[in-house]
């Protein structure tokens, strides 16, 4: 196993580029910090073009790791200079984009969340693992939502992200894939012409539109959806949190 020290290792530059976007882009790969990551990736099959960690890390983890990884052993210096926490668990990787982060599936089996501009990380994070618990498809990235590849993304989306599907598209368009294939869109507002969200009853496949934290959804995407929704608030809050919010209308309308 190769042995970096040095801050000015090539490859330890190559690392940090990644925490990114044109890094990310220049590479088509992205950065897993940390042991439960790394581990959600090797169980979902993924691609890791390499396993970077500490003296301490291979110690503790060598034993679950499948063979034949391209593996690098890094000082502790190396580690606090790739990672994007305060105290890094000293193991990364080093992992593939996948192919279809841009490209819708030909046929859609199960509901899927659109994300309109949402910049949270931890909000998306929320929002990403919350879709893998109610059994939704995946989750598109639309214009003005953060990269799901950045650090912050990676991290609070705990690993759902090998679960569900990850895709970044032009909400306008992936509304159109939808309704062309039969599939309703819902969008979320706060106004006197949206539905109460109990009312509506999907079958089977559906969008649902999550809007921005600061301002909704967009309104011309409101002019395009099947629907447009709202959570009725029963004591004085002005609004729900958009990721409470896209909890309470996932599990709510893939039941019924």
């Amino acid at each position: 196993m190769e042995k970096i020290v040095s801050l000015q290792n090539g490859r330890v530059k190559t690392w940090k580029k990644l925490a990114t976007k044109k890094g990310r882009e220049q590479q088509q790969t992205y950065l897993l910090d940390g042991w439960h990551l790394v581990k959600e990736a090797i169980a979902a099959g993924t691609t890791l073009v390499s396993v970077m960690g500490t003296h301490e890390a291979w110690r503790e983890y060598r034993d679950e790791l499948p063979a034949n990884l391209n593996a690098f052993e890094i000082s502790d210096e190396a580690a606090k200079a790739i990672g994007d926490t305060v105290t890094p668990q000293g193991i990364f990787a080093e992992v593939k984009m996948p192919a279809t982060s841009t490209t819708l599936p030909e046929v859609i089996h199960q509901p899927w969340v659109f994300l309109d501009a949402v910049q949270d990380p931890g909000n998306i994070g929320t929002i990403v693992r919350t879709a893998d618990a109610a059994g939704f498809e995946g989750v598109v990235f639309g214009r003005g939502t953060a990269d799901q590849f950045s650090p912050k993304v990676v991290r609070a989306m705990q690993g759902s992200q090998f679960h569900v599907k990850l895709v970044s598209e032009d909400l306008f368009s992936a509304t159109r894939y939808f309704k062309r294939s039969g599939i309703g869109v819902y969008g979320t507002q706060l106004n006197p012409e949206a539905k109460n969200y109990r009312e509506v009853k999907p079958e089977g496949a559906f969008g649902l539109i999550m809007g921005n934290e600061g301002n909704g959804m967009t309104p011309a995407l409101g002019d395009v959806t099947t629907a447009n929704l709202y959570i009725p608030i029963l004591g004085q809050a002005e609004s729900l949190n958009v990721a409470i919010a896209a909890g309470v209308l996932m599990f709510r309308l893939k039941e019924q």
